[in-house]
């Protein structure tokens, strides 16, 4: 026997005998053994073999020991010593969206400028006069032209249609003349509150950039004639490309009632390969209010989240709210998108009818702006468990952190921009990049962070998020943030039981326990004994949620 598998069965001994839940059909299904389960359950961290029941872990332990269970009718799999993690959770995305841009608009995600106008030129092509062309994804520092879109680009390539091309961040566009136009801009047009229209330092036109609610009137011009079958099919489409990477479960943070909808007859029609906690928009508060609907409701696959609110800016597109200027624009703070004032009334009619809160917080300012909300409401209307959610919470001190600790509150800090976004951080300063996307300290303060991919804006890839967060390199080697680094077996938990927490679902999922269900992914070769710079490149070789294969390799 070797040294290794007398550590692993000793381990087993040293935790007691066969863990088992008895649940309504006591007989397994399926069993998976021969495999190097590591559960994230302090009570038994590893397992070769589990037994299945249902959707949900029947039993956990040694091969002999499930292997026992089998009867007739059930299934046994060979995992030929594959290491089996949860389910990753992603605590904040946009899926529901992002499905859809997929299916209907120009993926800009890539390296010049020459393809980005040819791929909107092409779409154009084919495009009605007059029609909006819409582009999604474009990220102004990943073209190798050393500069972002310019007015001239869009009109050159597209004039006869109104063109907006978002910044993958979702914070920012990119509009040609005829589209401000139409919304009646101009270079005289003041800017919005929370928003600003950039204009060329030396001329003073328009660049055709435009920032968070300066996109309002432009978006309210685009036609949304999306029909229930093309949503159910966006869900259906981000549903298969994420649990390919090995999410299981997933956060939508700026859900509607259409996007429940598209999620609810995706899973009725067994198209929905991931399970979705759906955070509510602000603007629908009312609506969902009067239907008497409130975070919780619905079932193990779908359910409705919190109430979405956003505060500032954005990181990738260095628009959040800071107290110290962005490093070479001594005078560029940021965006705050909605102040105290604005906040406190939505957030209080939500927590008083029993909603968990989020809100969007990037810049320390804005995290303290959001802070004081919240703080305020549990003076006035203390919550018995409200778990008060601070989406993104990237740019933190320490004080910060012990507000959010007596808060009890939780923060979803973006998992893959450093490896993803890494150029962008010289404009933060290497001393703050120190304290952003901060998992070190909020785990060192007893705090409760989460993976979190905010796809579009970050690439949901789990394994990329891991090479982020332990090794803080970008994709070129070079490291941003050393101070917050953290260890694999940390990132995990960050990624799978921090993720149950945040939904109030710690019972139900993130672990691999008898009673949970059973959502879990195989990996081609053990995180725990691979270089970090290596994690990203470990395969996924099956992805399974509740008890049915998702994806197969």
């Amino acid at each position: 026997m070797s040294s290794s598998r007398r550590e692993f069965l000793h381990g087993l001994g040293s935790l007691g005998a066969l863990a088992f839940f008895r649940l309504e059909r006591t007989e397994p299904d399926l069993i998976l053994y021969n495999g190097n389960f590591w559960t994230v359950n302090a009570g038994q961290p590893r397992a070769q073999a589990v037994a299945i029941s249902d959707g949900r872990f029947l039993a956990l332990g040694s091969n002999e020991e499930v292997l026992a269970l089998a009867v007739g009718t059930a299934k046994k799999i060979d995992l030929g010593g594959s290491t089996v993690l949860p389910g990753f959770i992603d605590a904040h995305s946009h899926p529901a969206e992002a499905g859809l841009n997929h299916l209907r608009m120009v993926d800009c995600d890539l390296r010049s400028i020459a393809e980005i106008v040819s791929a909107l030129r092409r779409r154009a092509a084919g495009t009605p006069s007059g029609e909006w062309v819409l582009g999604f994804k474009y990220d102004d520092t990943k073209t190798s032209d050393g500069r972002p879109l310019a007015l001239a680009d869009l009109d050159g390539a597209v004039p006869d249609h109104p063109v907006f091309v978002e910044h993958r961040g979702g914070h920012t566009a990119w509009v040609n003349s005829l589209a401000m136009k139409m919304v009646k801009v101009d270079d005289r047009t003041l800017d919005p509150p929370g928003g600003k229209y950039d204009h060329d330092p030396v001329t003073g036109r328009l660049t055709g950039h435009i920032r968070e609610n300066a996109k309002t009137g432009f978006q309210e011009l685009i036609p949304s004639n999306f029909t229930h079958a093309d949503r159910r099919e966006g869900v259906k489409l981000i549903s298969k490309m994420m649990t390919r990477s090995g999410v299981t479960s997933v956060g939508d943070a700026f859900g509607s009632p259409d996007d429940l909808t598209a999620y609810q007859e995706a899973r009725d029609a067994g198209e929905l390969s991931f399970r979705v906690y759906c955070l509510i928009g602000f603007q629908f508060i009312d609506q969902m209010l009067a239907a008497g609907v409130r975070t919780g409701l619905g079932d193990e696959w779908v359910r409705v989240g919190a109430m979405k609110m956003i505060c500032d800016g954005s990181i990738s597109e260095r628009t959040a709210r800071l107290s110290e200027p962005y490093i070479g624009r001594p005078d560029d703070f940021g965006i705050l998108v909605a102040g105290e004032g604005q906040l406190y009334p939505v957030a209080r009619k939500a927590h008083a009818a029993g909603w968990q809160l989020a809100t969007h917080a990037n810049g320390d300012v804005a995290i303290d702006t959001v802070l004081r909300v919240y703080e305020r409401l549990q003076r006035e209307l203390p919550g018995h468990d409200p778990r008060f959610r601070l989406e993104h919470c990237t740019v933190v001190n320490d004080s910060l952190v012990q507000r959010i600790k007596a808060l009890g509150a939780i923060p979803t800090p973006f998992s893959t921009y450093a490896y993803y976004h890494g150029e962008k951080m010289k404009e933060y300063g290497a001393e703050r990049v120190n304290h952003m996307f901060a998992l070190r300290s909020f785990i060192d303060a007893g705090i409760r962070p989460t993976q979190a991919s905010d796809y579009p804006p970050g690439p949901f890839e789990p394994m990329m998020a891991l090479r982020s967060e332990v090794t803080r390199t970008d994709s070129k080697g070079n490291v941003w943030g050393p101070k917050q680094k953290i260890t694999v077996e940390e990132a995990i938990r960050v990624g799978t039981v921090n993720g149950s927490y945040a939904s109030y679902e710690e019972n139900l999922k993130g672990s691999i326990e008898p009673g949970k269900l059973a959502d879990l992914v195989v990996f081609g070769r053990d995180p725990f004994k691979v270089d970090p710079l290596e994690l990203i490149d470990i395969p996924i070789q099956q992805t399974m949620v509740g008890g049915k294969w998702m994806f197969e390799a």
